[in-house]
């Protein structure tokens, strides 16, 4: 029997309208845009349960968390999309098990990836992150460098090179959220006219998700307005104190 939350129903719908209402607004299809629900820190009944909703892409940021999720739920035809930073002790597992790559900033991650992608799988689908912004606290490869990144991976065999991703930084105003966006869309057109065939702006989450769709956003990652806050982490118990002397 599924198990979700009493407003999980509520939750996609509500998404889901931003989303169409948002596209309405900019005269672009409702299908262009398709939902990842960033399922971090949630459970596989939950994730069960708003596949049951209708949401078929996942997207996970932690490869020992993921991989369990996915042997738990591979009885549904889901779609797995890493969107956490990669390590590149990890890279064989994110090759083999998921379908989407998100956040590739640099080249030798992707060789790894590439290399490590089953003969017979299909390519790895992926997009660049960008740091727009030159944050130093984020990942992702200078706006300059991505169009020599972009040759370079979309010339690897395991790989197919979908598009462009941002984590811009965080605005409360549409004006200032529609900037970074329309920057990274401007990026990927640049691309798309010097030939690179992209056809991914991997952008927009909860709060911001209106302002990545009117860019141009055809992926958005959303996790709050779904789940609401992810639940805390496991707290770690105390190092035993030594007795006074």
């Amino acid at each position: 029997m599924l198990i979700a939350p009493q407003n999980l129903s509520e939750s996609v719908r509500a998404v889901r309208e931003r989303i169409a209402a948002a596209a309405r607004s900019c005269g672009r299809s409702v299908d262009s845009v398709t939902l990842v629900a960033a399922s971090k820190s949630q459970r596989p009944p939950l994730i069960e349960a708003a596949a049951s909703l209708g949401v078929t892409h996942f997207g996970e940021s932690y490869v020992q968390e993921a991989l369990g999720k996915l042997e738990a739920l591979a009885h549904l035809p889901l779609t797995w999309h890493f969107i956490g930073q990669i390590q590149a002790n990890k890279t064989r597992a994110i090759a083999a098990r998921f379908a989407w790559v998100h956040a590739l900033d640099r080249l030798r991650l992707a060789q790894r990836l590439s290399a490590q992608r089953p003969f017979h799988a299909p390519p790895l689908n992926v997009c660049i992150q960008v740091n727009l912004a030159a944050e130093a606290s984020k990942a992702g490869a200078p706006p300059e460098e991505v169009p020599a990144l972009a040759q370079q991976i979309g010339a690897l065999p395991g790989l197919r090179l979908r598009g462009l991703m941002c984590l811009p930084p965080e605005e409360t105003a549409v004006e200032r959220q529609r900037y970074w966006f329309a920057r990274l869309r401007e990026l990927f057109e640049m691309l798309n006219a010097r030939g690179a065939g992209l056809d991914t702006l991997s952008m927009g989450m909860s709060a911001d998700l209106e302002a990545a769709v009117v860019e141009g956003a055809t992926l958005v990652r959303v996790g709050t307005a779904l789940f609401g806050p992810r639940p805390p982490a496991p707290s770690r118990p105390l190092p035993a104190q030594p007795n006074p002397p």
